[in-house]
């Protein structure tokens, strides 16, 4: 057995990819145009790492421009991924207007959410950084 993906659906497919291209720093594998079941397919991975896929999925709007409606199921949890600086990383996320739902100020541990709600957990690579400022004081917002 192989580990392929995960997949989740998005409402906005750019501000998808402005969440998980740009900001978290994940890497477009593939991309797929579905015509006849009017959707896109976007794989992707964590730099050096493609074999641990996201796929976010778009359904496009129906001929009227109605969009599907999603609700996030707490059955689904969240999406995890280790980074080499947890300040660093969360910094960046920030940096492209991103909201650092639990900060890291254990030097260890984050949770952000993408535009779809989507929970994304980061961990520090290793051994916990030092705590830090300004995360140490940085209060928990909202959930994740």
């Amino acid at each position: 057995m192989k580990y392929l993906h995960t997949m989740v659906r998005v409402h906005d497919l750019d501000a998808s990819m402005r969440f998980f291209r740009d900001a978290l720093g994940l890497t477009e594998v593939r991309r797929s145009e579905h015509e006849a079941g009017r959707f896109t397919l976007v794989y992707l991975a964590a730099p050096g790492d493609e074999d641990a896929q996201v796929e976010l999925t778009y359904n496009w709007p129906d001929a009227d421009g109605k969009v599907e409606s999603y609700t996030g199921g707490r059955n689904f949890g969240h999406l995890a991924y280790a980074v080499p600086d947890i300040y660093a990383a969360c910094q960046k996320l920030m940096d492209h207007g991103v909201l650092i739902n639990r900060p890291p100020r254990d030097g260890r541990m984050a949770f952000v959410r993408s535009p779809d709600g989507i929970s994304v957990e980061l961990l520090q690579h290793g051994p916990a950084l030092a705590p830090a400022e300004p995360w140490t004081s940085m209060p928990n917002t909202g959930t994740w």
